[in-house]
């Protein structure tokens, strides 16, 4: 694995894009739906609106805790435990490592 901080460096920088963009949908759903007297239970449209304002702010949830597993994994560079696993403490894989940069076991610890 080349350098384990700008790839991670690299992954925050994408999900807190991604999570700027993901908070402006949601807000566009919410004030979508303040400015009208849409009975989600009872409108077709607002069935709608509000299973895609559930999903955006499932997605939301989702990438909060991305940067969370991300921040702790820039922690575990920073301590120089990044890449082992903190089940059986034996090296995690570099192939694991690029696929998943966040990854706190090994594959066999992982199952």
């Amino acid at each position: 694995m080349s350098d384990p901080r700008a790839l991670l460096e690299e992954e925050r920088r994408r999900t807190r894009e991604r999570l700027a963009a993901l908070r402006g949908d949601y807000r566009g759903f919410v004030e979508a739906s303040k400015d009208t007297n849409a009975d989600d239970e009872h409108d077709p449209e607002g069935a709608t609106i509000a299973f895609e304002r559930s999903q955006v702010g499932a997605l939301v949830r989702q990438a909060e805790a991305h940067l969370e597993e991300i921040d702790a994994a820039l922690a575990r560079v920073a301590a120089g435990t990044y890449g082992v696993c903190t089940v059986c403490g034996r090296p995690i894989p570099a192939e694991r490592l690029e696929v998943r940069p966040t990854a706190t076991t090994c594959v066999g610890c992982a199952r």
